[in-house]
């Protein structure tokens, strides 16, 4: 892999342009890492190019010419490449793939077949001006087109094995667009009906508009209706509601400025009533939700809810 980055570095000079300069890299056994200078993303036909040539020169099975102690000034010659910063003797090891000719010290393979194949797995930024890339070599590359060809195959027999995958997981994501658009077209009419269902069964204890809902909602529906009361009922307005979404039990609690005025706290009202569905949460003055584990405690947070704030005695509206 040490003879890949070098491909690598020769191939993104051909790509990218003579300003890219090595800046560190990482070999293992089947894979490598190399930083580089470069200005902007590397875009994906760039990698796809870079990939090619350093794969065609993987296929060609340069052999390697290594050229011991030399002049450090006959190595320039050579057109060596030195690394950014690094210090050299006045005699220096060359390494050599054909057009790729760098100083470097380290252990290469007789000749580039031995590298098998590079595939570039990823491409970053790690500093101002600085690129990264990552890619798997020989065996591993291998491996991972057995996992790709996997998937591939796996996402086909999702698809009754249809000819043209992108064609027909393209439709079912309009579809899904278009079922989602009918959801929420449903929910939001759901929550009106609901909204003046509640407005017609307020219920006034003392000069209060009580309203208690319990039962299956949206956590993002019960808020939705929760403001629309309070824009609807402007005074006097307790809200409370025991919801279940996804199996877990939810408490909201809405109230108008004027109760709020007079010390009544949503936050505190919900932190205290939440406890009874093993659950904690908090809030505004105003307006507070908790979420809990035990659906079952529902009510009962509901009407501890109403206990706290000093009413009693309502009707639970379904």
């Amino acid at each position: 892999n040490h003879s890949a980055t070098h491909l690598l570095d020769q191939a993104l000079r051909e790509v990218l342009g003579e300003h890219v300069e090595q800046k560190g890299s990482l070999v293992t056994p089947e894979s490598l890492r190399f930083d580089f200078s470069h200005f902007q993303k590397v875009t994906d036909k760039e990698i796809r190019e870079i990939e090619h040539l350093v794969n065609a020169r993987i296929r060609a099975n340069i052999p390697l010419k290594e050229y011991r102690n030399i002049p450090i000034a006959e190595a320039k010659e050579l057109g060596a490449i030195a690394l950014f910063g690094e210090k050299y003797g006045d005699e220096v090891r060359v390494i050599q793939f054909d057009s790729s000719v760098e100083f470097c010290g380290g252990t290469h393979v007789p000749a580039t077949g031995s590298i098998g194949m590079v595939k570039i797995v990823s491409e970053s930024s790690v500093a101002a001006g600085i690129r990264r890339i990552e890619a798997f070599t020989g065996g591993k590359v291998e491996s991972l087109l057995d996992t790709i060809q996997d998937t591939f195959i796996n996402l086909k027999s999702l698809f009754n094995n249809a000819p043209d995958l992108s064609v027909v997981v393209r439709k079912c994501i309009e579809e899904n667009t278009g079922l989602k658009k009918q959801v929420e077209s449903f929910i939001k009419e759901k929550q009106s009906i609901l909204t003046q269902h509640l407005l017609d069964n307020v219920q006034e204890i003392n000069g209060i508009k009580v309203i208690k809902f319990c039962g299956l909602m949206p956590s993002e529906s019960i808020k939705d209706i929760a403001f629309r009361l309070h824009k609807e009922i402007t005074k006097n307005l307790f809200f409370v509601a025991g919801s279940t979404d996804a199996g877990k039990p939810i408490l909201t609690v809405m109230l108008s400025d004027n109760l709020v005025s007079d010390g009544i706290d949503a936050g505190k009202l919900v932190k205290e009533a939440a406890k009874l569905i093993q659950g904690s949460g908090g809030g505004k003055p105003h307006f507070a939700t908790a979420g809990g584990k035990y659906t079952d405690g529902l009510l009962s947070a509901v009407n501890k809810v109403i206990e706290l704030a000093n009413i009693s005695e309502i009707r639970s509206i379904d």
